[in-house]
């Protein structure tokens, strides 16, 4: 069906245009009323877009400079944190060292004072600041006591 060619209308030659009927104006328009000029704005100036351009460009320029400024400070604010978490570690080690060291020198205190020849006190005085007096006299001392005592 393809192959078949389009019947030729009679009086045309093919490749030509048909011919149309000549233009006649409407009644009512611009032939009956005359020629008239009309005063109309002049059309606006097209701005340019290149400020629009260079503003969103700042823009993102500035904006990928705050995150590249907030990334390195939250960097360095880690490595900070990282570095003062090393340091509690070692003081928390060496605190607990001297407290070892404690314990161990007060275990072994009584026994290093019978070393050097020291006894026990048996009735042990002690002095109140408070009440500018002695407390827990013993025995044997209590005549020393109050003679002491103004």
């Amino acid at each position: 069906m393809s192959a078949l060619r389009a019947p030729v209308a009679p009086g045309t030659r093919p490749g030509t245009a048909p011919r149309r009927a000549p233009l006649t104006s409407l009644p009512g328009g611009a032939a009956d009323r005359g020629r008239r000029l009309d005063a109309v704005r002049a059309p606006l100036q097209a701005t340019s877009g290149v400020p629009f351009l260079v503003l969103c460009a700042l823009i993102l320029a500035g904006a990928l400079l705050a995150a590249l400024l907030l990334n390195t400070s939250m960097a360095r604010g880690s490595y900070e944190a990282a570095r003062l978490q090393a340091e509690v570690g070692r003081v928390a080690q060496d605190v607990q060292g001297k407290q070892e060291d404690l314990r161990a020198a007060e275990a072994s205190l009584a026994d290093r004072a019978t070393k050097l020849g020291m006894v026990p006190a048996e009735d042990p005085t002690m002095i109140s600041i408070e009440k500018r007096a002695t407390v827990g006299i013993g025995e044997g001392d209590a005549k020393a006591g109050t003679a002491g005592t103004r």
